[in-house]
């Protein structure tokens, strides 16, 4: 395994999907403040929850990088397309298994079927996470799929 690419290009990779992220909401191409969402969950500060949940961010594409690399080693090839591929996997349950379950465990989120709550401060990011926008889908494929890409150009199979 490319331990050494993982830990340097995992991180370069998810800095560029975060920062890809962060442009698309500030352009106004989705309301999905992610490191804001990820940071609810244990700050209430909207300023504060945003800096821990990029770190979060972090951590997160860390792990996925690391399951890019061992696919990559299993594969015994890495190439752009190959991660692409698994971009659009990890997207596509991201999109329809994570997004749609968070409610049920962040405290400050409002539920689709329980409705808003004392605590509540983000609506829910429902299916495709369209709550948050109908370009939220297309945001979320397009920086996946270079987050993917990234990593097949970068990483060695092992």
């Amino acid at each position: 395994m490319d331990w050494a690419g993982w830990g340097l290009f995992g991180l370069v990779a998810t800095a560029a999907l975060t920062a890809a992220l962060i442009s698309a909401q500030l352009a106004g191409l989705t309301r999905l403040d992610f490191p804001l969402v990820l940071g609810t969950i244990f700050t209430a500060d909207p300023d504060r929850a945003r800096v821990v949940g990029f770190f979060l961010h972090l951590a997160a594409g860390q792990g996925f990088a690391l399951g890019y690399a061992a696919t990559f080693t299993l594969l015994h090839r890495a190439a752009w397309w190959i991660g692409g591929l698994l971009g659009l996997l990890h997207v596509g349950i991201a999109l329809t298994v994570l997004l749609p379950l968070l409610p049920g465990v962040h405290p400050r989120m409002a539920s689709e079927r329980a409705g808003l709550a004392r605590t509540a401060v983000l609506e829910p990011p429902g299916l495709l996470g369209l709550n948050y926008g109908v370009q939220t889908p297309t945001v979320a494929v397009a920086v996946h799929a270079v987050y993917g890409i990234v990593l097949g150009l970068l990483l060695r199979p092992g």
